[in-house]
């Protein structure tokens, strides 16, 4: 799926596909966070169902005012008590699927809002 907003001053999202993505000139594999100004590849995380607080702690580092979790090809929920506890924060926090998560994240970007993108990403296993 290709995604295309330019911005000079900030990571966009270019290209999304299953197991990996494209962000600027740069090829990801798997799990990552993607903010306006620093990735963190190879996210450290498991099935889109068990995120918790610790999952998302490199995101919230960042200091965004919302968080994009993206859970995969399809949106997944994970524990509700992660909303309250973002929210205590003062982040927001939206579940999408990943490509969902990808667009949304750009756009988002292109308004100069403090997002952080949280994207799970598999890699398939090729047959």
């Amino acid at each position: 799926m290709q995604l295309t907003r330019e911005s000079a001053d900030a990571h966009v999202i270019h290209v999304w596909e299953s197991g990996r993505m494209r962000v600027g000139n740069r090829w990801l594999t798997g799990h990552v966070i993607v903010a306006p100004d620093r990735i963190v590849p190879d996210w450290n995380v498991g099935d889109a169902s068990r995120i918790a607080y610790e999952h998302l702690a490199p995101a919230i580092d960042l200091e965004p005012e919302i968080i994009l979790l993206g859970t995969g090809a399809e949106a997944a929920i994970p524990d509700v008590g992660l909303i309250a506890s973002l929210a205590k924060l003062s982040i927001g926090l939206e579940i999408m699927s990943t490509p969902a998560a990808c667009r949304t994240y750009n756009v988002l970007v292109s308004e100069q809002r403090r997002v952080v993108a949280a994207l799970l990403n598999p890699v398939q296993d090729q047959p």
